[in-house]
């Protein structure tokens, strides 16, 4: 997280980030070495059905969602899939460099517009299928009154207290919140006081622990975690609209992906995206 604290709070915060990209790497290590076992499988193991799970590449507001349609699809197929999360921003780069995705969920057009034009999607599987809102979120034992609109004094309410955001100049949660506080005037008097963090679920952290006094976050990140609350909704024509589009990874050799990249739009996975907040766009 980027604060403008102390040099204890620097450090605390950049072992935190430090942490948050190795848990990541782990995660993508896990994920090659369970396709190297399946893929070193002799012909019988092959023909028992057994097959390396899709590699999903999501991001990490979709968390709550998607492992709850994970879990039906599998209820569902008996299949499964493996699922990493993080910002957009580092799957897109992940997925350039050549990690083993099949699937990627981005938080906005921006990062699949990116791997669109280095030609590392495939080409006819992208689909806007999600939308969402963008709001202000406080510790649920907290009781600030604000109404967000042009010129609102959130700099004065946070006091000497953080906003938590993540990165506004590649995370899409941290991007959007950046567009809707300069639509609104206050960026320059709010920037100081933001506490940037890796993703989006890292700012809801910040604030489900008490350690920011606001965050700008998605709704719904706010409805996953029952220790914060909304304080208010951002205006919709204050920020880019909030578009989830996914895709098939070009590289992707996985039988099962489109499979499951088609059970997104299922009407078992629709019920449980609209329970967790998410907006079904039109297809």
């Amino acid at each position: 997280m980027t604060t403008n604290t102390s040099g204890t709070g620097l450090t605390i915060e950049a072992t935190r980030r430090a942490l948050s990209s190795l848990m990541f790497g782990l995660a993508i290590a896990a994920i090659v070495l369970a396709r190297s076992a399946f893929g070193g499988a002799d012909a019988g193991t092959a023909a028992s059905g057994s097959a390396a799970a899709p590699v999903v590449f999501a991001a990490a507001s979709m968390k709550t969602a998607l492992d709850a349609v994970a879990a039906a699809w599998k209820a569902n197929t008996g299949k499964t899939v493996s699922i990493a999360y993080a910002s957009s921003a580092v799957l897109a780069k992940q997925i350039e460099q050549g990690a083993p995705a099949d699937i990627f969920i981005s938080a906005d057009l921006k990062w699949m517009d990116y791997l669109e034009k280095a030609k590392l999607i495939r080409a006819g599987t992208r689909k806007n299928l999600f939308g969402n809102k963008l709001v202000l979120i406080e510790p649920s034992d907290a009781d600030v009154t604000i109404e967000i609109a042009k010129g609102f004094d959130l700099a004065g309410a946070a006091g000497d207290g953080k906003i938590a955001v993540c990165m506004i100049d590649s995370c899409p949660g941290g991007m959007y919140a950046k567009e809707a506080l300069e639509s609104l005037g206050v960026f320059a008097s709010v920037e100081p006081k933001l506490a940037q963090t890796d993703n989006v679920r890292g700012a809801l952290a910040l604030v489900s622990r008490g350690e920011a006094k606001f965050g700008i976050v998605y709704a719904t990140d706010a409805r996953a975690d029952p220790k914060v609350k909304v304080v208010g909704t951002f205006p919709a024509l204050s920020h880019s609209p909030i578009v989830y589009p996914v895709a098939l990874v070009a590289a992707s050799a996985n039988p099962d992906a489109a499979l499951f990249l088609t059970y997104l739009s299922s009407q078992a996975a629709t019920k449980i995206f609209l329970e967790q907040g998410f907006e079904i766009l039109p297809r």
